[in-house]
């Protein structure tokens, strides 16, 4: 499976299902549902081909980052997005439409919705992915260092158990 969506139309179905939904929310719910579909719908890191979306998700001070979505809601800043917002009207149908992806999005959902932005904030800097893609940076120093696909399949495989 290679992936059939792009970041806005996961995105869509976070600010539909949580009506707390902020900016940097999103980043963070995003994020964990790229990472949890890597986990679970590949075999091996050696052999990552079934992805969530293509875009990269950067290592940003305030936690994992889709550039593009950033640009997409950064108007809100630290406020809740407007649920009619959305970017594609039909990306709630197309998730419908693979039951397997709309399970991991409603995992994620349930695991990591009741966080506030914060919170998710400081439980990714917590984790090897994001500070491995930091190594070497001051706190605030700027970057758009790759979170890899590797480390965040090695991570959250390791966290299963």
């Amino acid at each position: 499976m290679r992936s059939n969506f792009d970041v806005f139309n996961i995105a869509d179905w976070f600010i539909a299902n949580d009506s707390s939904m902020t900016p940097k929310k999103l980043q963070k719910m995003v994020y964990y549902a790229y990472a949890w579909t890597l986990t679970l719908m590949n075999d091996s890191v050696d052999n990552l081909k079934n992805k969530l979306f293509d875009a990269p998700i950067e290592a940003w001070v305030h936690g994992p980052v889709v550039k593009d979505l950033y640009q997409r809601y950064s108007n809100y800043g630290y406020n809740v997005i407007d649920s009619n917002d959305l970017s594609h009207q039909d990306s709630l149908d197309k998730i419908k439409q693979n039951p397997d992806i709309e399970d991991i999005l409603q995992q994620v959902n349930d695991v990591y919705g009741g966080y506030n932005a914060n919170e998710l904030e400081s439980i990714t800097h917590q984790q090897f992915p994001w500070q491995h893609a930091r190594e070497g940076l001051s706190p605030l120093e700027a970057t758009s260092n790759i979170i890899t696909d590797e480390d965040m399949y090695r991570y959250y495989v390791s966290q299963e158990s």
